[in-house]
């Protein structure tokens, strides 16, 4: 990004003129959510891009790793979302090529949060991208997430996140069902259920698409490095919330004491 801002500005992402003015419809990605577990974070999208109110892509990657210990989940304008990761890919690429070590967790945070910056003049014109940033910080043996606004304004969140269209749904699944001490296979249950419930009430987030053989993706960031769920792992995991959602629509229940 230096090279570019002092050589090429208007190669980056952000710099670019846009041909109209006003509102512009693009696909965009909705639902991403987060949690934390005594071992790492568990990442995870739906798979659905909506331009409108029509559904632009059923199938989209909306989760991706930054390096081995980190990840970006990514909601707002799909294709400026998807453009912005792999320029931060590159970006932690090079500085650990340059430096010889990885950039600390908080200092990956704090580069993202420049870059969504950057982008300030798109969003004004409703080409916003909102990440989730997640990763296994190995100076303090445990997960964190990180989520952002459209000016680039960073906010660590503890326990679990979610941003989207879906967010408010699925922020309120995981408030009743997130817990100190869940296991790995727990917290990826529990992300997968929050998907689930923001598909219930927001028509932007796909739910489990069993037809197409279409699930959430899921993904583990621990000490032993990013890993994503297969998709028998993760079509395991939805099955098994569809077939308890036979009996109860609405999910689990939560204590009321």
């Amino acid at each position: 990004m230096d090279f570019l801002s002092g050589h090429q500005p208007e190669m980056l992402p952000g710099n670019r003129k846009l041909p109209t003015q006003g509102v512009i419809e693009a696909p965009h990605g909705t639902t991403i959510v987060a949690t934390t577990y005594p071992g790492g974070v568990v990442l995870a999208g739906d798979r659905r891009a909506t331009m409108g109110n029509v559904i632009a892509q059923r199938d989209i990657e909306k989760v991706f790793p930054a390096d081995e210990y980190s990840a970006v989940g990514i909601a707002g304008t799909a294709g400026l979302a998807v453009e912005m990761v792999k320029l931060f890919q590159l970006e932690l690429e090079h500085f650990e090529k340059v430096e010889g070590t990885t950039l600390s967790l908080e200092g990956k945070a704090n580069r993202l949060s420049t870059m969504i910056r950057s982008n300030l003049g798109m969003a004004m014109q409703g080409l916003a991208v909102v990440p989730l940033f997640a990763g296994y910080d190995v100076d303090r043996a445990k997960g964190r997430i990180f989520s952002y606004d459209v000016t680039g304004g960073r906010s660590e969140e503890h326990g679990f996140a979610a941003t989207g269209s879906g967010s408010v749904f699925a922020r309120g699944a995981m408030k009743k069902l997130y817990r100190d001490d869940l296991t790995e296979e727990q917290a990826t249950t529990l992300v997968v259920q929050a998907l689930y419930d923001a598909a219930d009430d927001d028509s932007a987030t796909g739910g489990p698409d069993v037809a197409r053989r279409i699930y959430p993706i899921v993904t583990v960031i621990s000490e032993e490095g990013f890993r994503r769920l297969t998709e028998e792992e993760s079509s395991e995991i939805a099955r098994s919330i569809l077939a308890r959602r036979l009996e109860q629509p609405d999910g689990p229940r939560a204590a009321l004491l």
